[in-house]
């Protein structure tokens, strides 16, 4: 039988379900808190988020500024990553697919056998 400690178990999932960080100069860092380990309420909310991305006529810009902002782990480093992207929304979509791949369940590994 394989025995594993605590810090084991929290160091695989550091790894496995761990933030995407965008460095943005000077030193700072935006830390985007992966899905999994958010709060059920703001997994909620940006579900929430998501599902609006759909409906016609959202803006995809608000869209994605509001997740960032919801995922991010510091206000101060998202609201300075949010400036610095201004209203190009390739910037902004870059980032929220960056995100979002790093933030994958790890599908592949369940369909193996």
């Amino acid at each position: 039988m394989a025995t594993f400690s605590l810090d084991d178990i929290r160091a695989a999932a550091d790894k496995k379900y761990g933030s995407t960080d965008i460095e943005l100069g000077d030193g700072d860092v935006l830390v985007l808190v992966n899905p999994l380990r958010l709060p059920k309420e703001k997994r909620n909310a940006l579900e929430s988020i998501q599902e609006s991305a759909e409906e016609e006529g959202t803006d995809q810009g608000d869209v994605m500024r509001d997740a960032i902002r919801l995922v991010a782990q510091r206000q101060d480093m998202a609201e300075k990553f949010l400036a610095i992207a201004g209203d190009d929304l390739a910037i902004l979509a870059a980032a929220f697919a960056t995100y979002t791949e790093g933030a994958q369940v790890g599908e592949a590994s369940a369909s193996q056998g």
